[in-house]
């Protein structure tokens, strides 16, 4: 089959590095890390494991990420030496191993990305998984996989960036009837955000600022609405396309930044406080959101959402920091910040009961409090990736938010 794979590659890692800085397309083009080519079909792993037919795979930040070689090394232990991309995932049961009795081929169905205790094939759980913090296992390196801790980092899962992949019965989620293919494929960002909002939400008479209005972003603000929230909501979004879906989806204001630093005065006008502006350097706000969710990941968010927050407030990294460049870490100690971080998806309190985030997502999605349809703006074949990866790379022109690899 072909597939879109990684492979840690030193020789082409640098090559990458030193080339790709000064003609992005050298990502993709074969010279780099990616490489598109024919493999084998993964094979069942165990008895409890199912083979999917791929009918989405998403392109996530994270994907984009490990193309252009922003990841942080710290995640290198957690992932195989080569393995197919794409843990953003919808398809159909193709195969069902002896040992999983509640699955039919041909039932649609989404792997939880995770690839935890379970997965790996161990009987008594890790404190985390025994928690049901599945995405704070201590065993993602352990057991019968090769090392990844998500589908699409592990050599023997594949991955949705290729037709065929394998998953663990303890990872499948339904797809209830109600929900559509092209919103079930976007319930891996919708939980991205949904998990963190759920364990940082805020009270209705707060201020919460969005960083970032890209798919994450504005599945953070759709999260907060669906749950109820009447916090009021700022979002700064880069585009205005995106400015346009964060008040579709229920931001009070949109903030643009701009050159000068203009969302630093607009926030200002929306809050009590204070803007002082140094000699060299950046604003210094005194006052802000209460919480921030920081959907970007990049130095100049990480240090606006830092500096836009006010003393004793919440930072919530959700945009898969790496190493940040340039970030004044002053305001974390001057105003006594808390900075929390979330990964993937977990186990949530909701109405009464114990579900995983994905759960939580498409029941919200299945009784109508949640439409994210406009968020899918671009479908492409696998054999595509080069103009899927252009398409993503000049978001400004194309409107792109999530795109997808369709399969037959």
């Amino acid at each position: 089959m072909e597939a879109l794979q990684f492979d840690v590659s030193v020789p082409r890692y640098i090559a990458g590095k030193v080339l790709g800085a000064v003609y992005e397309p050298l990502f993709w083009s074969g010279l780099s890390c990616l490489r598109y080519g024919q493999i084998d079909e993964p094979p069942l792993p165990g008895p409890d494991w199912v083979k999917i037919h791929t009918r989405y795979g998403g392109i996530c930040g994270t994907d984009w990420g490990w193309i252009h070689l922003h990841n942080s090394l710290y995640l290198a232990p957690f992932g195989s030496e080569r393995f197919v991309l794409g843990h953003e995932n919808l398809g159909t049961i193709a195969e069902v191993g002896p040992q999983v009795e509640d699955w039919s081929v041909g039932e649609r169905a989404i792997a939880d990305l995770l690839l935890p205790c379970a997965p790996r094939g161990f009987a008594e759980p890790c404190p985390a998984c025994q928690r049901g913090d599945y995405n704070l296992c201590e065993r993602f390196t352990e057991g019968t996989l090769a090392p990844g801790s998500i589908l699409g980092s592990c050599a023997d899962t594949g991955g949705s960036w290729g037709p065929v992949y394998v998953a663990h019965r303890s990872q499948l989620v339904r797809v209830p009837e109600a929900v559509a293919d092209e919103d079930a494929i976007l319930i891996d960002a919708l939980a991205s955000a949904l998990h963190p909002v759920m364990a940082n939400m805020p009270r209705d008479d707060q201020t919460v600022l969005v960083m970032g209005a890209g798919t994450i972003g504005l599945c953070a603000i759709a999260s907060l609405r669906a749950l109820g929230s009447r916090a009021r909501i700022v979002v700064v979004a880069k585009y205005p396309f995106q400015a346009e879906l964060a008040r579709q989806f229920g931001a009070d204001e949109v903030l643009s930044p701009g050159r000068n630093q203009e969302h630093y005065s607009a926030l200002l006008e929306l809050t009590s406080g204070k803007l002082y502006q140094p000699q060299l350097g950046k604003p210094v706000l005194v006052g802000g959101a209460d919480i921030v969710y920081e959907c970007v990941g990049s130095s100049t968010t990480i240090d606006d959402a830092l500096r836009m927050t006010i003393a004793g407030g919440r930072v919530v990294l959700i945009g898969a920091a790496g190493v940040p460049k340039g970030v004044d870490w002053t305001p974390v100690w001057f105003h006594e910040l808390t900075i929390t971080g979330a990964y993937a998806v977990a186990t949530e309190d909701y109405q009464g009961s114990r579900m995983r985030t994905y759960e939580v997502g498409l029941e919200l999605m299945a009784h109508g409090k949640l439409d994210l349809s406009p968020l899918l703006t671009h479908t492409f074949k696998l054999s595509e990736y080069r103009q899927a990866f252009r398409t993503l790379a000049d978001r400004g022109r194309s409107r792109a938010l999530k795109a997808v690899f369709a399969f037959d």
